[in-house]
């Protein structure tokens, strides 16, 4: 059966590559007719556009308005014209302005527009004389912009041409710079034009005073690099200055020259009839946004000399002259180029680096980091921040590599011997690529952006105008691997080569002196790089088998532990750990197969002095890690029943206790393992703590009475009472645990009775002593305080209760809770405490005396000379301010309000709100503060490995501090100014509500 021939036509649409065909065949036609063009010569040439329907759409269009110039240009050059229009929608939309224009993109010529033919052409287009421009009006404006996309389309033109566009990437991005370049020249011109006409906005001067006024426009980032994208931000710095101070003073001057700076910068992104071009950002300039808009050469370098910061100096890497007095340009560049190359002998290089890898992300949305073709991982930033840094790292010292370009820096690099050729290339390959699908996209629009289509035909069109893969699945495919071997060779490139300093590596790989690596780590934040290069020596040298694993996994390892709060010491702690399990092979298959573990590993040991110490005696904890399940709190009767079992097994209570202290030891790590990894709530981290307390307290006790207590004596009941945050449930990482003594002779002979007691609480108190992990039992909470006797019998208590206690006595036993001993000795304790906690009619003299020492407490107890609002228990809005508060209030409303009879401060404070004792909003920021710093006292000291109350003014500490309270990295300042706040409002409630 034979087709039909528009079947056939159809047909042969499909293969040009039409989408849509019923509508391209329409089009099609109606352009033949236009045009007088055969439509099967249309649909041959048509197969050179990478988006055929919007291609004939967009010259459908123009030759509505203007058929002669369409045909005039298909005749000539129909290759360029199909495929330029076919890749750019925004440059179809131009040519639907201006038909005129299409001329130009059928004229002779092949070759990309060097950078003086682009000035010239730029300069023609304003009338440019001796540096002024024929108009001032908004036409020239229009005039400049006009040219410069006619420019923009023979680079396009040529670019498209490519059979592999990866290979003159490099040069296409050079002549966009230099278009840019030429822009700023002839919107320059335009400027100087409207200052001497006096232009509404522009201010009137003398044009010999303008002509005399110096005006240098840097170019800093891409455009300074010569590495511009299709659509970019043209990042500048202005430089001012007087050419002859008889005709201009250097002040006036300078205010020439601002508001030459603002109208050249309105002729390039102004909106006009003809869209603006790109956004000239100068907001790199010193003081940024805040600081002036022109500065004197004079002016900058006493800035830069004074004041700047390190990232200032970065940013200058790739400054060139790009528009305006060349001369004046040079002599910047020249001064601030020595001051770049010394920015890496820096106190706070290192933080600025750390900032530069931050930006690659910084201020995208989640929901686009996925698709991100520049700031995404694995992106365009990955590339240029790897280059960056090795060149900053090791130009200090070899003024070889002080390439502006990306690509020629690599090709230094290589040169000098400061990365592998091979890797390199790749690199090089997938940066090029990147930048072709980043300047396909921003071409089809002419808009700037950097997200992957996730429309089919989209993908299919960049596939086509990129020559990377052949349709939208495989483009993406290509995408995807090449952001895994971007990352990849990253680590390559700048750790590996570090072991190269310390290990024999294959005769192949890249090797660096000794000086280098020590260069490489300083920059990346190891305030010992000797060292850290002895420990990974150690650790990656010989021909072991762990020698081996850790020789591969070392580089990506050296990364994590620089991303920590100390990699220094993470470094160390992971080489004596290393060394305590040897070749144990759970341990090297862990390193091998599980990079999560690993990862995690890392972070711990370079976040936290308190885990990394631990974890020296106890190694085998590091396969915890690869089981999150492992990391979780263990229930307290699976403790109570290990610790029986230990008593069990060991005859001796110096045996039984060691087992016992390991297995608090053991169980704290897990706790600060699983806190530091982010596992735990402050609540499940109080609860956990508290329980292996009380599990140690337990079992120490067990252990004291049978070798205390003979068989005859057994009738003595004996218990051990929490107090205070402890007996809250609220324990963090370095609490004391408060514990008051009582026992019952039940039949025993007093003064034997107390004398077994005694020695009870000394046994108790001598065998819970641990000096590698610290356990406080302070008894300072008992009647008369450190006073009084250790130990009491019930009765005593009751008699002291009776006769003696004071008011702050009936507050502490509001935290009362048994927690080891004779149950029914603790049953009867804690309702001799009920009638003091919670008083049918509280005393009024005793409340006021309770607001007196909280006064008193504020005034005294702070360390001389400590700055209060940083104390975290004592100070304004602290621990203190809140437990005091939600006391008083037990004290006074428990016995009436059931829910207040809680040793818990948030239970009690919850149960203040339901039964309206204390508006919700007030309960919260209590609540919010007391968390807060519950949290940093546990951070604290897991940081540190030191117990400790006051929030610390050392930024890296306050850094570190934050890091485990999960805030992004650089938050020292954040986390301080959250504490602040959280701990004022705190401090207003409290003040209200305990105060009145």
């Amino acid at each position: 059966m034979t087709r039909s021939p528009r079947s056939t036509g159809l047909t042969g649409l499909a293969r040009a590559g039409f989408d849509d065909l019923g509508r391209a065949d329409a089009d099609l036609a109606e352009l033949a007719d236009l045009t007088g063009v055969d439509r099967d010569e249309l649909i041959a040439s048509a197969e050179a556009a990478a988006d055929p329907d919007s291609a004939v759409s967009a010259l459908l269009r123009i030759a509505r308005r203007d058929a002669s110039i369409v045909t005039d240009s298909l005749r000539r050059r129909p290759a360029a014209v199909w495929s330029v229009l076919g890749a750019s929608l925004g440059l179809a939309d131009f040519y639907l302005r201006h038909p005129e224009e299409l001329a130009d993109l059928a004229s002779e010529g092949d070759g990309l527009p060097t950078r003086d033919e682009l000035i010239v052409q730029m300069l023609d287009a304003v009338g440019a004389e001796d540096g002024f421009a024929a108009s001032s009006g908004d036409d020239a404006w229009v005039a400049l912009r006009v040219r410069y996309r006619r420019m923009l389309a023979r680079i396009a033109r040529f670019d498209l041409a490519a059979s592999d566009p990866t290979i003159i990437l490099h040069a296409v991005a050079a002549a966009l710079a230099d278009a840019a370049g030429a822009a700023l020249e002839a919107s320059l011109a335009v400027a100087r034009s409207r200052l001497v006409a006096g232009v509404a906005g522009a201010g009137r001067f003398e044009r010999d005073a303008v002509a005399a006024t110096r005006l240098a426009i840097i170019g800093m980032g891409k455009s300074g690099a010569r590495e511009l994208n299709y659509v970019s931000d043209v990042d500048v710095i202005f430089v001012g200055g007087s050419a002859d101070e008889d005709t201009v003073s250097e002040s006036q001057a300078v205010e020439i020259a601002t508001r030459l700076a603002i109208q050249t910068m309105r002729g390039i992104s102004e909106v006009e009839i003809e869209p603006p071009l790109w956004e000239v950002d100068p907001n790199l300039r010193p003081e940024g946004k805040q600081g002036a808009l022109v500065r004197t050469l004079d002016s900058h370098i006493a800035y830069y000399d004074r004041w700047a910061k390190s990232w200032e100096f970065q940013a200058l890497l790739k400054a060139r002259p790009l528009a305006g007095d060349v001369q004046l340009g040079e002599q910047y560049v020249d001064a601030v180029q020595p001051m770049v190359w010394a920015s890496a002998a820096r106190e706070n290089f290192v933080e600025s680096v750390q900032k530069m890898r931050e930006r690659v992300t910084d201020h995208i949305p989640p929901a686009e980091v996925a698709r991100q073709l520049k700031l995404g991982p694995g992106g365009i930033r990955d590339v240029e921040f790897t280059v960056q840094l090795l060149q900053l790292v090791h130009g200090a010292t070899d003024d070889r590599i002080r390439e502006r370009s990306t690509l020629d820096a690599l090709d230094a690099l290589v040169s000098e011997g400061y990365i592998g050729r091979e890797d390199a290339s790749r690199f090089a390959l997938d940066y090029r690529r990147l930048r072709v699908m980043e300047h396909r996209l921003q071409l089809r629009e002419l808009r700037r952006t950097h997200l992957m289509p996730e429309d089919g035909a989209a993908l299919r069109t960049l596939a086509r105008s990129s020559r990377i893969g052949d349709g939208g699945d495989r483009v993406v495919a290509v995408w995807e691997e090449i952001k895994r071997e971007v990352r990849e060779i990253h680590v390559r490139l700048f750790y590996r080569p570090l072991l190269s300093a310390v290990a024999a590596l294959p005769a192949d790989e890249q090797t660096l002196s000794p000086e280098a690596a020590r260069a490489r780590l300083a920059a990346i934040g190891f305030r010992d790089p000797a060292g850290a290069l002895r420990h990974i020596g150690a650790l990656t040298s010989g021909l072991s088998r762990k020698a081996v694993i850790q020789r591969h996994l070392m580089p990506v390892m050296i990364r994590w532990f620089a991303d920590g709060v100390d990699p220094d010491y993470g470094l160390l702690a992971f080489r004596r750990i290393s060394e305590r399990l040897g070749n144990t092979p759970w341990f090297l298959r862990m390193l091998r197969d599980s990079s999560g573990a690993a990862e995690s590993l890392t972070r711990l040991l370079s976040g936290s002095r308190y885990v990394g110490e631990l974890m020296e005696w106890i190694p085998e904890s590091i396969a915890w890690l690869d089981s999150p399940d492992q990391l979780r709190p263990r229930p307290g009767f699976v403790l109570q029943e290990e610790a029986r079992a230990i008593q069990t097994r060991h005859a001796s209570i110096d045996d039984a206790m060691s087992a016992v202290r390991a297995l608090r030891r053991r169980e704290l790590l897990r706790l600060a393992m699983a806190a530091v990894v982010g596992e735990l709530s402050i609540e499940e981290l109080a609860e956990g703590l508290t329980t292996i307390t009380e599990v140690t307290i337990q079992a120490t006790l067990r252990a004291v009475r049978r070798e205390v207590v003979p068989p005859e004596d057994d009738r003595l009941d004996f218990s051990v009472i929490a107090m205070g945050r402890f007996g809250g449930s609220e324990l963090g990482f370095g609490s004391d645990a408060d514990i008051i003594y009582v026992f019952d002779a039940n039949g025993v002979p007093a003064q034997r009775a107390q004398e077994l007691a005694l020695q009870l609480v000394q046994g108790v108190r001598r065998y819970s002593e641990d000096h590698r992990l610290p356990l406080e039992l302070d008894a300072g909470l008992r009647p008369e305080g450190r006073n009084g006797p250790l130990v009491r019998s019930l009765e005593s208590y009751a008699e002291y209760y009776r006769r003696w206690s004071l008011s702050w006595e009936a507050q502490a036993l509001l935290r009362a809770r048994g927690v080891a001993g004779s149950v029914t000795l603790i049953d009867r304790f804690l309702a001799l405490a009920d009638d003091l906690r919670y008083p049918v009619a509280p005393d009024p003299q005793g409340l006021r005396e309770i607001r007196r020492i909280k006064a008193r407490v504020e005034s005294e107890r702070l360390p001389q000379g400590q700055d209060r609002s940083r104390h975290l228990k004592l100070g304004p809005g602290g621990l203190s301010d809140v437990e005091w508060l939600v006391q008083l209030i037990q004290l006074e409303h428990a016995h009436r309000v059931p829910g207040l009879r809680t040793t818990s401060t948030i239970a009690a404070l919850e149960a203040a709100v339901e039964a309206e004792l204390i508006p919700r909003d007030a309960a919260e920021k209590l609540a919010a503060a007391w968390r807060l710093a519950s949290r940093l006292r546990s951070a604290n000291t897991l940081l540190s490995g030191q117990t400790s109350d006051v929030l610390p003014t050392d930024r890296g500490r306050l850094d570190g501090i934050a890091r485990l309270l999960e805030y992004p990295a650089r938050s020292a300042t954040v986390v301080e100014e959250d504490w602040m706040r959280a701990a004022r409002q705190a401090r207003r409630v409290f003040e209200k509500l305990f105060y009145g």
